[in-house]
């Protein structure tokens, strides 16, 4: 399990990398805040594998709010035949908190 933190994914994010981002939190928690990812909740991963069958060996970074699911959905693609995954640590929670220390 690979993990990318608040700080490398903002600077990626700055850098306008191209990322696949993965937010498996509920519709809900999405649209009230989200970065532009896509939105498959964690419970939907399984029904939904085929929608990220592209993107078998491409990153794949997966966030939710604290970094649980993200955790969870991770080591699901992974068993799953995905080569590049990566768990947010600390979730849309770490990520948020470190946009409002910058702007302090």
């Amino acid at each position: 399990m690979e993990y990318i933190y608040p700080n490398e994914l903002k600077q990626r994010i700055d850098n306008r990398e191209k990322l696949f981002i993965l937010d498996v939190r509920e519709e809900w928690e999405y649209d009230e805040e989200n970065i532009g990812a896509k939105n498959i909740p964690l419970c939907a991963i399984p029904q939904r594998i085929g929608e990220l069958k592209l993107l078998q060996n491409s990153e794949i970074i997966c966030h939710c709010r604290t970094g649980r699911r993200s955790h969870q959905a991770a080591k699901y693609l992974t068993k799953n035949g995905f080569t590049n995954v990566r768990s947010l640590e600390g979730g849309m929670e770490a990520y948020v908190s470190l946009l409002s220390a910058e702007q302090d």
